[in-house]
C-alpha cells in the first residue's frame, strides 16, 4: 500500500454513504432541508441580537458567537457531503482535505470552549445576580470570546500538524468529510507517542470545558434550590435549560467520537454519529434557544410586526 505525507497530485476518495446507495437520495433531501434551516435559524439569531436592544446582554453576545460558529461549522462539511451524496464527485484533493480538517477541528474546538464560557455566564447570572453586570462587563465578554476562537485555532493547528506528520497509507476515507478519527485509521506505522499527544490535546479541549460546565451547573442547582418561590425556581432553571440541552447534544456525540481508542472506533458508526454533531445540533441550537426563550421570541415578533406594518 502506498505511503505518502503530502503531495499536490494526491487525492482522497470519500466513501460517504455509498455503501447504502438506497439511502443517499433520502439523505440528500433531508440534509438539504436541515442545512437550509441551520442557515436561516442561526442568521436570524445573529440579526435579532443586533437589532433588538433587549438582547444586548452578555448571554446574547455569546449566543450570536455560537450562531456564527454553527454557520461556519456546518458549512465546512455539508456542501461536500451534498456533492458526495449526489454522486458528482467523491474525491477530494490532499490540500482541500487538510484545509477541511484544520477548519472543522478549529471550529469544533472553539465551540467546546465557547459552551464553557456560556456556562460561566449562566453561573454568574444565577449565583451572583447582584454583581452580574460587574463580573460580565463588555471587556471581559470580548476577551472570553476571542480566547475561545484563538484557543480553538491553536488546538487545531497543533493537532493537524501532528496528524499530517504521520505516515498515511491509502487514499480511501470511509467517511463523508476529512475528520481526525478516520485519518488515524490510515496511519500505517507505530506512532503511539504522537497519538498520545493528540489524545491529550483532545482531552483538554473536551474534558476541561465539560468539567467547568458541570461545576457551574452544580453551583446553579444549589442556588436555585435555595429559592423559596416556585416561580423563581422555574425562571432560573428556564434560563439555563436551553444551554444544558445544547451542551448535552454537542458534548455527548463529540466525546463519543474523539475520546474513543483508535482500535475501537467504528467507521460506519462514526459516520452516523458525525451526522448528528455536524448537521442536527447546529440546526437545533436556534430552535432550542428561540422556543425556550421569551426574550428571543419577543424580539422576533417585534421584527415581524415592523415588517407587517411597513407593508
Amino acid at each position: 500500500m502506498e505511503t505518502f505525507n503530502s503531495s499536490s497530485d494526491k487525492a482522497f476518495f470519500l466513501v460517504g454513504f455509498s455503501d447504502w446507495p438506497h439511502l443517499e437520495p433520502i439523505f440528500f433531501v433531508f440534509i438539504s432541508i436541515f442545512y437550509s434551516l441551520t442557515l436561516f435559524g442561526n442568521t436570524a439569531i445573529i440579526a435579532l441580537s443586533r437589532m433588538d436592544l433587549r438582547l444586548h446582554t452578555p448571554m446574547y453576545f455569546f449566543l450570536s458567537h455560537l450562531s456564527f460558529l454553527d454557520l461556519c461549522y456546518t458549512t465546512s462539511t455539508v456542501p461536500q457531503l451534498l456533492i458526495n451524496l449526489h454522486g458528482l464527485d467523491r474525491t477530494i484533493s490532499y490540500g482541500r482535505c487538510v484545509a477541511q480538517l484544520l477548519i472543522f477541528l478549529a471550529l469544533a474546538s472553539t465551540e467546546c470552549l465557547l459552551l464553557g464560557v456560556m456556562a460561566f455566564d449562566r453561573y454568574a447570572a444565577v449565583c451572583r445576580p447582584l454583581h452580574y453586570t460587574t463580573i460580565m462587563h463588555p471587556q471581559l465578554c470580548q476577551a472570553l470570546a476571542i480566547s475561545s476562537w484563538v484557543g480553538g485555532l491553536v488546538n487545531s493547528v497543533i493537532q493537524t500538524s501532528l496528524m499530517m506528520a504521520m505516515p498515511l497509507c491509502g487514499h480511501r476515507l470511509n467517511h463523508f468529510f476529512c475528520e481526525m478519527p478516520i485519518f488515524l485509521k490510515l496511519v500505517c506505522e507505530e506512532t503511539k507517542r504522537t497519538e498520545a499527544k493528540m489524545f491529550v490535546a483532545r482531552t483538554i479541549v473536551l474534558v476541561f470545558p465539560a468539567a467547568l460546565i458541570l461545576g457551574s451547573y452544580a453551583q446553579i442547582a444549589r442556588a436555585v434550590l435555595k429559592i423559596k418561590s416556585m416561580a423563581g425556581r422555574r425562571k432560573a432553571f428556564g434560563t439555563c435549560g436551553s444551554h444544558i440541552l445544547v451542551v448535552s447534544l454537542f458534548y455527548g456525540s463529540a466525546i463519543f467520537t474523539y475520546l474513543q481508542p483508535k482500535g475501537s472506533y467504528s467507521e460506519s458508526e462514526g459516520k452516523f454519529v458525525a451526522l448528528f454533531y455536524t448537521i442536527i445540533t447546529p440546526m437545533l441550537n436556534p430552535l432550542i434557544y428561540t422556543l425556550r426563550n421569551k426574550d428571543v421570541k419577543g424580539a422576533l415578533w417585534k421584527v415581524l410586526g415592523r415588517a407587517t406594518d411597513s407593508e
